[in-house]
């Protein structure tokens, strides 16, 4: 599949973030019952400065399936409410202990561990109230709250999570580390790219198209993320690098090398730009975006 001439994944991650950005302040845009303090976390983590991949995906899945935008965005912000619920959590001192995220103190750091804690929480639940609300028609809204959940859930990111954490200190196969990245970061792309499958009414084919793309990207984000905490620099990263491999944490680069992690990640964005040829030229911006996974500074 060969990319148009026109096309600017820039531009279109430009407009998408506003779209996104909007509709998640408005969705947050709690009544007075939301405590002050509660509110201000809640948005500090979900309006950051961010990529906005997992929107993103569900908007360009959806696109791709021949669906509208405008009826997929309530899934994009759902899935975006779980993944910063889930960096929340992940940041605590209790797990990965993390003090800087997207350039900024992490939640906790800046409202302490139960503020941020009760933030994630809060933010777990509206995922699901916009989806239930928002999406039509409600059998469709049924199935994406159905994906979400279990993409969210104990066999998937936080079961990924999980065995991340018990797999610190520890010696184990790449089979070991590509099961646990697939479903603590996997599973999210994977329900983005579902979602918005769903939300267009998507065929058998073209489901499978995407699932055999989303399977891949996966991989690749996980194996440059990895990448990024041995070569890359904290201010372009906005986060500690260099922490996994200090900890002993299961990494890519650490099993692999980093000339064949390096590797790996190019052959995968090459199989998961094949599995779109069924999709045709309305996937070129799911094309660009693996090319942006795998060549990403930050």
């Amino acid at each position: 599949m060969v990319q148009s001439a026109t096309f600017s994944l820039e531009r279109y991650g430009q407009e998408t973030r506003t779209r996104v950005d909007q509709a998640l302040a408005e969705a947050t845009d709690f009544d007075p019952d939301c405590p002050a303090q509660l509110r201000e976390a809640i948005r500090y983590s979900l309006l950051a400065p961010g990529k906005r991949l997992r929107p993103m995906l569900v908007l360009m899945a959806a696109e791709a399936c021949g669906g509208n935008v405008d009826s997929a965005l309530p899934a994009a912000c759902a899935v975006e409410m779980v993944h910063s619920y889930s960096l929340i959590h992940d940041d605590l001192p209790a797990m990965d202990d993390d003090d800087l995220r997207r350039g900024r103190p992490t939640c906790h750091k800046a409202f302490g561990e139960g503020v941020a804690i009760l933030a994630g929480d809060a933010l777990l639940a509206l995922a699901f109230e916009v989806l239930a609300r928002d999406v039509r028609p409600p059998a469709v809204a049924a199935q994406c709250c159905a994906v979400l959940a279990q993409a969210a859930g104990a066999t998937a990111l936080v079961g990924g999570q999980a065995d991340d954490l018990a797999g610190e200190f520890s010696a184990a196969s790449l089979a070991t580390l590509e099961s646990i990245h697939a479903r603590k970061t996997g599973a999210m792309f994977l329900a983005s790219l579902r979602l918005g499958a769903l939300v267009a009414g998507a065929s058998d084919d073209q489901l499978r198209a995407l699932i055999a793309y989303g399977e891949r990207l996966g991989l690749v984000f996980q194996i440059t993320d990895d990448l990024l905490d041995v070569r890359g620099e904290e201010t372009a990263m906005g986060k500690r690098t260099g922490k996994d491999s200090g900890r002993g944490k299961l990494t890519f680069p650490g099993i692999l090398g980093i000339d064949e992690s390096v590797r790996r990640a190019e052959s995968l964005v090459l199989e998961a730009c094949a599995a779109l040829e069924p999709l045709g030229s309305r996937a070129e911006a799911l094309q660009a975006l693996a090319h942006y996974v795998l060549e990403r500074n930050h």
